[in-house]
This record gives structure tokens, sequence and C-alpha cells, in this order.
């Protein structure tokens, strides 16, 4: 959680796991402000490799955890931090993973990976007023895509993972993704396909989130998809994972073939690039 003493040892240790993996690894830290008004100390945390390619592929996730369980089907928990194992976590182990991977083997094109801090920040179900929030979520994303960490900063494509963690996840086709970056959609869920993770990676549309991949198109013009773990209803409506910003978003959630599955299809995706 932003403010804390474990946000700053947990931003410590992703810098440092960065460079042990060989990443060459820059810091975006800024005071950004919270639906509240609260003044959020926060990082982008950037981890480069190929900084000499021209040709780059964007890969990201947020590292923020949620100061707020407003979801728990407790009331009392509701203004609890959550743990956020899978809501968070899990795109950034699968990345660090994936650092991991990219110091043994080169690409053929530049890979970023970025840590986007105060994804998760936005306004609380019980907050006063709920209608125009949307902007106060992605605060960090929003700092990137305005403030990059170079100059007029492109990328063929981002990768967005979030919530990619429980077992039996489905990744459905998320609506901004298809918008935004179809081609990418297409080219990641065919690429799934062909390694036989089709039961994870699913043919069909499902409505829009409000993430991190959404400044990053808008503003920084990157054509960006986003991996997220969506529950579609009979309503054509959709919700997410079951433990979803409650107390129970723990590791009893995740599931190491779900990750993996995530991580390789990334990996085939960035690896293909020519």
């Amino acid at each position: 959680v932003p403010n804390t003493p474990e946000h700053i040892a947990c931003g410590d240790y992703l810098v440092s796991e960065l460079k042990r993996f060989g990443a060459e690894v820059q810091e975006q830290k800024a005071v950004l402000t919270a639906y509240d008004g609260t003044k959020l100390n926060a990082r982008n945390i950037i981890g480069s490799y190929g900084a000499d390619k021209k040709d780059r592929v964007l890969l990201f996730a947020h590292w923020d955890t949620r100061p707020y369980s407003d979801h728990d089907p407790n009331p009392d928990n509701h203004r609890k931090p959550l743990l956020g194992a899978n809501d968070g976590a899990s795109g950034v182990g699968v990345l660090l993973e994936i650092a991991r991977a990219l110091q043994s083997t080169e690409t053929n094109v530049g890979v970023d990976i970025i840590f986007f801090d105060a994804e998760d920040y936005g306004t609380p179900v019980f907050a006063k007023t709920q209608e125009g929030t949307d902007h106060t979520w992605c605060l960090g994303s929003q700092y990137w895509a305005k403030n990059p960490h170079v100059p007029n900063y492109k990328a063929r494509f981002g990768i967005l993972l979030d919530m990619v963690g429980a077992e039996g996840a489905k990744f459905y086709k998320e609506y901004y993704s298809e918008k935004y970056a179809k081609n990418i959609v297409e080219k990641v869920w065919r690429i799934a396909g062909q390694m036989n993770h089709g039961k994870y990676f699913i043919g069909k549309e499902v409505g829009g989130i409000t993430d991190d991949h959404i400044p990053v198109n808008e503003i920084r013009r990157i054509p960006s998809i986003d991996i997220i773990h969506l529950e579609p209803d009979s309503d054509g409506n959709h919700s997410f994972f079951h433990s979803w910003h409650t107390q129970k978003d723990d590791m009893s959630n995740i599931s190491r073939e779900t990750l993996s599955v995530v991580g390789q299809t990334v990996l085939e995706v960035i690896y293909k690039e020519k």
C-alpha cells in the first residue's frame, strides 16, 4: 500500500530483482493525488533490455496493493488493506520471471518491463460519490503516459498483466484491448491456442475495464492489450475473480499452472517478434 514502510521495501526489492536479472533500471518517483486528496509517494519502476534497439515491446503490471477491501462480504473489512496476491502481485511475479528469461536469451526487439504504482487507490464503494471516478484509478500509468522514462517513448505494442494467477482463470478479449489493439489481441490469443492454452485464452469478447492499458493507449498511443481474468455473466456483463478486493485475495488462490501459461504465452509472443 502506498505511503507505508512495506511499500518502500517492496519497491526496493523489485529494483534489486530487475538489476539481478540484468535489466537497466530506472525509477520514476512522483507525488500523486488520490481520490480523497491524499498525497501518494508513488514509484514507477522500469527495467529495460536491449536499450539500444529502436523497435520495442512494452510489458507492464501494477505493483501497488489496494488500501480497501471494499468488496469483502464482511463490511467490517471494507477499510482494511488487502494482500493482493492475484490483483497486482500475480502480474508482477510473471514479469519478474520473464525478466529472468530475458537475461539468458536475447530477443530481436528491445523489451521494457514497467511496474506501475498507484493503480489500485481508486474511489472506494463506500465513498459518497461514484460519479466520474474512472480517473482516480491508474494514477501511476497516467503519470508515466504523460511523462515517459524516455522522451517520446514508443513501442510496437504493450501487454498488461492483471489478475493472471487464479486457478482456472479465463482470459477473454477485453473491449478496450479489441478497440485499440485488435491485431495484438489476435496475435496473443492465436499463439496461446498454438501452445494448447485455449482453455485459458477464450476467443470471446467481454466488456471494457478501466486499467493501466487505457492511459498507455489513449495518452501514449501505444496499442496495448489487457490480459485480465474476467467472469462474464448471462446479461452480457462481467465480474472479477471471486476474491477481488477482499481479504481473501491471498496465496491460497494462486495457481502455478495459470502463472506458467500466461508467462510462457507472453514470452513466445515477444520471442517471435522480428
